[in-house]
């Protein structure tokens, strides 16, 4: 027997054939177009008396068919009245894709693209490269993974077993049929969201290398090219993408001196402080990279090179900043929220929780051997309070993060393929 819908291609436009399928009066549809104008079939389709091309009907519901004006050609697509599929807008499909009535029709007659438009506003578009097009092969998913009826049926019988299981204990355990179900189904593999992160995450690191190395360029041809206070907001955003424990920075924070040479209590200011995703703060310090700002320019008589004088400042005055704020408690986390309270996500809670330091100055790319080994020994004397790192630091972790995301990647998508279901569309 022929099929009931069938679509017909042409250069111009695409027709719908209908042919009842039932044993009612297969003049039913013409009557309907003569009397209301309108007829709507398979709770799908709606079509006006206009919009009917050709009738052959007869007493035999076999013989009986109509045709009817689905689409018209617009560019490479057909594009369907939202009259006819009840959408908010025009359907545009690609004239390349092949169309059968389970194309628009899932089990029991819902409307696919119907339960599309529910979703959204604007125009749907399948096929073609227009922006926001749904690409034929994600068409093609969204169809295999519509419900079908045995899974309908077992979730309609699951939820009357939720509800009256209490009260009537001979009922079946029908959630237990519906888990059994759906584990049994095929899977097929999507396309994994990996891919797309994958792609960016690069971009991202190797834009922040990039314009790390610019502003270290410019400051070498013109040590006054950045103001201080400019030069370290800069570099401190950058922080937040290298390091992402951090998700946000205060600056010119007030804290208590509680130890000052003379009389009470003294008001501090700490350039900038780093807030972790708990809320816990560490004080950073980031200096303009100068000439001799690490080591000593020459070593000492027994051939060591001592710490410079201005690391060895920024040393004592990040110490100082995690004293003070050790010191302040919980009235110091009060005190340091309440004016970054607005900037801050809703309940989100400053802590001082045994505060660490970081400091970033200075250049060790022309270091020898020497200078690498005595920079590191003083590096880790402080490592358990202060994490001090040269700006070519930055730059080395910057390139090995950059080599190793695609190796990491790659291991983490092969990791999702093992897990069942996770990375795994249903049929």
């Amino acid at each position: 027997m022929s099929k009931t819908i069938q679509f017909i291609p042409e250069q111009d436009r695409i027709l719908l054939k209908y042919r009842p399928s039932d044993l009612r009066d297969p003049r039913l549809i013409g009557n309907k177009l003569e009397t209301e104008g309108r007829v709507t079939l398979r709770k799908t389709f709606s079509f006006e008396r206009a919009d009917l091309v050709e009738k052959v009907e007869s007493e035999d519901y076999f013989e009986c068919q109509y045709t009817f004006i689905f689409g018209v050609a617009d560019g490479p697509y057909f594009r369907v009245k939202h009259q006819i599929l009840g959408l908010k807008h025009d359907l545009l499909l690609d004239k390349g894709m092949k169309f059968s009535d389970k194309t628009f029709i899932a089990t029991r007659d819902i409307s696919i693209f119907h339960r599309i438009d529910a979703l959204v506003d604007e125009p749907i578009v399948v096929g073609g490269d227009g922006d926001g097009a749904i690409p034929p092969e994600a068409f093609d998913e969204l169809l295999v993974n519509f419900p079908t009826t045995t899974e309908m049926n077992h979730y309609a019988r699951a939820r009357v077993t939720g509800v009256l299981k209490d009260y009537l204990g001979t009922m079946s355990d029908a959630q237990t049929k519906l888990d059994s179900y759906l584990n049994q189904k095929k899977t097929i593999p999507n396309r994994s969201k990996i891919d797309f992160i994958r792609d960016y995450e690069p971009k991202k690191f190797e834009y922040v290398r990039d314009e790390i190395s610019a502003m270290l360029r410019e400051v070498e041809a013109k040590p006054d090219a950045f103001k201080e206070k400019d030069w370290q907001r800069q570099i401190v955003e950058f922080l937040l993408l290298i390091f992402p424990k951090y998700v946000a920075v205060l600056e010119n924070v007030h804290i208590k001196d509680f130890y000052p040479i003379r009389g009470d209590s003294t008001n501090r200011y700490i350039d900038l402080l780093l807030v972790d995703a708990n809320g816990s703060v560490d004080a950073i310090e980031v200096k303009r990279p100068r000439p001799h700002q690490l080591l000593s320019r020459k070593p000492g008589s027994r051939g060591n090179y001592t710490p410079g004088g201005e690391l060895s400042e920024a040393v004592m005055q990040v110490e100082k900043y995690i004293f003070h704020l050790s010191k302040w408690g919980r009235a110091g986390e009060r005190e340091i929220q309440r004016p970054y309270r607005a900037k801050l996500p809703l309940g989100f809670e400053i802590k001082i929780t045994n505060p660490k330091a970081m400091l970033i100055l200075g250049r060790d790319k022309d270091f020898d051997d020497r200078q690498l080994f005595d920079f590191e020994i003083i590096r880790r004397k402080y490592a358990n309070v202060i994490d001090i790192m040269t700006y070519d630091d930055l730059l080395r972790r910057l390139d090995n993060i950059i080599a190793m995301l695609p190796q990491n990647y790659s291991k983490l998508s092969a990791t999702l393929k093992k897990i069942p279901g996770l990375d795994a569309k249903e049929e």
